[in-house]
């Protein structure tokens, strides 16, 4: 893919009004194919590899960022977050708060805030590989940027 022909999604033109540096990457998406489809059509390790995940913390939706290739742990999160439980979100929920569909979420460019907790052994990584808003499409950047732009909550949850 020629580095100026990429798709304009709302995660995009959060990242270019906030002065980020990314590299993009286009890929033929498969369903339930996941971050180890990814890793394995870029050639990447999955650990650097970060999923974008929508849960339902008690009656809040949540995003939580996490190794492509570790699970979270809810029964910890929910522990130190002060919550009795926390389930994926539906994908009508999720969608209705990031305005992307399950596949193609971007931690970047919700249609309405929410609280961000970062799995913090991802910061250890320099450059991960998350989506860019629309499913088969990547974009490579310093994982300092979630700190820059999200200002999660740091967490230890990954099993």
């Amino acid at each position: 893919m020629p580095k100026d022909k990429y798709p304009i999604t709302p995660a995009i033109r959060a990242l270019r009004q906030n002065n980020v540096e990314f590299e993009p990457f286009e890929y033929e998406y498969q369903d339930k194919g996941g971050t180890s489809q990814t890793a394995l059509e870029l050639n990447i390790d999955e650990h650097s590899v970060v999923k974008t995940l929508i849960f339902k913390a008690d009656s809040n939706i949540i995003c939580v960022l996490m190794h492509g290739d570790k699970e979270v742990s809810t029964k910890e999160l929910s522990r130190i977050i002060g919550v009795k439980k926390i389930e994926q979100a539906d994908e009508k929920s999720a969608m209705n708060i990031t305005g992307y569909q399950f596949g193609g979420t971007s931690p970047f460019g919700h249609r309405r805030a929410i609280p961000f907790y970062c799995e913090e052994s991802i910061l250890k990584i320099e450059d991960i590989y998350i989506n860019g808003g629309k499913r088969g499409f990547i974009i490579k950047i310093k994982s300092n940027t979630l700190l820059t732009i999200l200002k999660p909550i740091l967490v230890n949850v990954a099993i």
